[in-house]
């Protein structure tokens, strides 16, 4: 079932080696968009995890004065002051 009398149809060759290499084009500059995006992602997540480092470290380091427990305050307002 062609239509027409034969004149071939579809691109030239030429025209498709335009399309592979300008598809091969696009395929490099998405590439180069992803590992732009993940080299960004990369240094936001160290930069969080060095500032998370950092301000624990400063909250109480070498005091003696980790986690607080909600069961045995030293002020008596924890559980066992209320309720031991």
């Amino acid at each position: 079932m062609c239509f027409g009398s034969g004149g071939g149809g579809g691109p030239s060759p030429a025209q498709e080696k335009q399309a592979a290499e300008d598809r091969v084009a696009a395929d490099e500059a998405r590439q180069s968009e992803i590992d732009e995006r993940a080299k960004a992602k990369r240094e936001d997540i160290t930069e969080a995890l060095d500032s998370a480092t950092q301000q624990s470290g400063r909250r109480g380091a070498g005091k003696g004065r980790g986690r607080r427990s909600l069961f045995r305050s030293g002020s008596g307002s924890g559980f066992l002051g209320r309720f031991g």
